[in-house]
């Protein structure tokens, strides 16, 4: 029987994703992200009525559907990331030699004004990450886990990965994996070390599950590695305590570890480098944050910072 394009289509998206997952090493959240937008493209191009391959896919096609996003009301850097994403497609098309172009190449992405990210003042970090209290098995595990998502500016996927051999106590050094694999090393502070002493000191893993998640640095109540819905609940359960913003999210401390540093007086580079952050423009955007934060003070503070009222 013959085999319908959009069959071809699924297959190819599938491949590609492979050679994302084994040659690029991207993430589970990644692939994940990727193969939700190329499915959209996929349905919308289905939708159109109109069965086609790969090849045949045309510029205005993908015009069409960026129109389609706008009019459904999807913000632009939704729209950038899955015109993105749909050139690097057809990039591997090319490579592979089941599109002979990148139509999408012509399309002119939307520019996206960089929302400045939330984060939370000194005072605000310090009423969260003594809000834990006790101790009990969950609270010593709260505290250590807050404790080193601020001191360190982990991402949650990188904490929850963490097994304890890549806690190194005589450093003070975690040996974290970041995005595509990439490896770097993290200082840890005296608060979060002395937190994570006394969370090993109780951590009790479940030793009827497999050898990695027996090795988890963090662990659930049923000593297995711990999930990043588990720290997000977590850390709901602690902001309805504090009463602090509800967007804070466990990303919120690695803005606020970010932010903090550079409002002290840290050089942009070195936190690039505590960040893991590929490109120094992902950094800038915390330059903004500190800008914007000097600039209140300096309204709220400075006589002449503002023309009196009469």
């Amino acid at each position: 029987p013959r085999i319908l394009p959009a069959a071809i289509m699924q297959y190819e998206i599938e491949e590609f994703l492979e050679y994302l997952r084994v040659e690029r090493g991207a993430s589970a959240y990644t692939l994940k992200s990727y193969g939700e937008d190329l499915s959209q493209f996929h349905q919308y191009l289905d939708d159109s009525g109109r069965e086609q391959q790969v090849k045949d896919i045309t510029t205005l096609q993908i015009r069409g559907y960026v129109s389609y996003l706008h009019h459904e009301r999807y913000s632009r850097s939704t729209v950038a990331r899955r015109l993105a994403c749909i050139r690097s497609f057809f990039r591997f098309g090319c490579r592979q030699g089941w599109a002979d172009g990148n139509p999408a190449r012509a399309v002119r992405t939307p520019k996206a004004g960089r929302r400045l990210p939330h984060f939370l003042s000194t005072k605000e970090i310090q009423k969260l990450l003594v809000a834990p209290q006790g101790q009990d098995l969950q609270s010593m595990r709260n505290r250590a886990i807050l404790e080193t998502l601020y001191s360190t500016g982990l991402r949650v996927g990188e904490l929850i990965n963490l097994d304890v051999r890549d806690w190194d106590r005589d450093s003070d050094i975690i040996r974290a994996q970041g995005k595509g694999k990439r490896e770097r090393l993290a200082p840890v502070g005296s608060y979060a070390a002395t937190a994570l002493d006394q969370w090993l000191s109780v951590r009790a893993p479940d030793t009827s599950v497999v050898n990695k998640d027996r090795q988890a640095l963090f662990l659930n109540k049923f000593g297995r590695r711990i999930t990043a819905r588990s720290v997000a609940r977590m850390l709901e359960k602690y902001l309805k305590m504090t009463g602090l913003d509800h967007r804070t999210s466990p990303h919120t401390l690695r803005h606020s570890f970010a932010t903090h540093l550079l409002d002290s007086g840290a050089d942009i580079r070195s936190v690039q480098e505590l960040l893991g952050h590929k490109s120094l423009t992902t950094t800038q955007i915390y330059t903004h944050v500190s800008t914007a934060n000097l600039l209140a003070i300096y309204e709220k503070a400075h006589p002449r910072a503002k023309e009196l009222l009469a």
